[in-house]
């Protein structure tokens, strides 16, 4: 896998040379199909992992089963960080959308790595108040949007990570099912699609299966607020 990946994410983007393959020399590698789970909810853990390549999903389950999707996440984002400084049980169920294959890091070395690095030290801090000021996004958005607001946000989202720039607007290939979009936003999948169909009847977006062509960025953009 492609040591660029590393510097990607954001606790690692700048590195010098020295420090990546410092850093790739201490990380494993993993392999999932998609389906396949990397680990559940509950389950104890004490590494951070960056996805290489393909998506994973991350979500919580309910006490009485209702799934929520929390994040969709793709080449160079990571996970998993939280156990390296409070080890215990995983805070959600991680699942992979596609193929995909990730870099692995342990807690132990990720603290020998760090020494002499401060500026590293005080990425990951920020690191970790980003995590936090999205999930106060998130509640925000719940409590103050709509569904249809919250869509718009969704795509426009997605469409920042993975959409790709093309003459009749911007392909996302976000590989999500219906349900799967609908636990993105915390919404009832037939809510979520009547949002999508008005969107599509306006000329905003068009659907295609598990991905979407946005043709009106802006209009999608002035909704989302």
């Amino acid at each position: 896998m492609d040591t660029e990946v590393l510097r990607q994410a954001p606790l690692f983007r700048g590195l010098d040379d020295e420090a990546v393959q410092a850093l790739r020399s201490s990380m494993g590698t993993v392999r999932l199909r998609r389906g396949e789970v990397l680990f559940h909810e509950g389950d104890s853990g004490d590494k951070l992992y960056i996805v290489a390549d393909g998506k994973v999903k991350l979500g919580r389950t309910s006490v009485d089963g209702r799934e929520n999707l929390l994040a969709i996440l793709g080449p160079g984002q990571m996970f998993g960080e939280l156990s390296l400084f409070d080890p215990g049980p995983r805070s959600a169920t991680v699942t992979a959308v596609t193929d995909s294959s990730f870099f692995s890091l342990a807690h132990d070395d990720l603290l020998r790595w760090l020494e002499g690095r401060a500026d590293v030290a005080n990425g990951l801090l920020a690191q970790l108040a980003s995590r936090l000021r999205r999930a106060n996004d998130v509640v925000a958005d719940l409590v103050f949007s709509d569904v249809p607001g919250r869509v718009a946000k969704a795509l426009l989202d997605l469409a920042d990570r993975f959409g790709r720039t093309a003459d009749d607007g911007v392909h996302v290939h976000h590989d999500l099912t219906q349900e799967e979009l609908a636990q993105l936003v915390g919404a009832s999948r037939e809510t979520v699609n009547k949002a999508l169909a008005d969107f599509a009847s306006r000329g905003w977006l068009r659907l295609e299966p598990r991905s979407v062509v946005l043709m009106d960025v802006d209009r999608l953009a002035r909704r989302a607020r």
